[in-house]
């Protein structure tokens, strides 16, 4: 099974989700900026809100994809708000014709005096246990 983790992260927040993930897969994270994925039946794919939407670079990253070499998208994120990465992200997945997993993963980030020290330990044990979960439905 082909696995990709690509991540956008200003912060920093949404990369240490990234490595983790990247590490239960047994893959190297990469961030978008490295343009789009080759093929890959899971693409876990990171990025976090700022100031109510994703970053021009993630929409512009998801543009690049090619839905016959993607099989299926999960999407994890982080913010400093409660609002997620997800329903956008899944949109322009989904206006794509590339499958979207409704399991997505989400925490808090680390902004200014906002949940200091965010992602944690429990956070990263958080994004393993939802990572192992992933694979193994997959492999099941």
């Amino acid at each position: 099974m082909m696995i990709q983790v690509r991540y956008f992260s200003k912060s920093g927040n949404t990369k240490k989700l990234a490595d983790c993930i990247a590490r239960t897969a047994g893959v190297q994270a990469q961030p978008i900026r490295n343009g789009a994925s080759d093929q890959a039946d899971i693409l876990f794919l990171g990025a976090s809100v700022y100031w109510g939407g994703i970053d021009n670079q993630v929409k512009e990253y998801i543009e690049q994809l090619d839905p016959k070499k993607i099989r299926k998208v999960v999407v994890f994120s982080t913010s400093a708000l409660a609002q997620r990465a997800f329903p956008d992200i899944r949109k322009r997945l989904e206006k794509k014709n590339i499958s979207v997993s409704e399991e997505n993963f989400y925490c808090r980030g680390e902004f200014t005096a906002l949940h200091k020290s965010r992602p944690n330990s429990e956070d990263l044990k958080a994004a393993e246990k939802f990572t192992m979960g992933i694979l193994h439905r997959r492999n099941a």
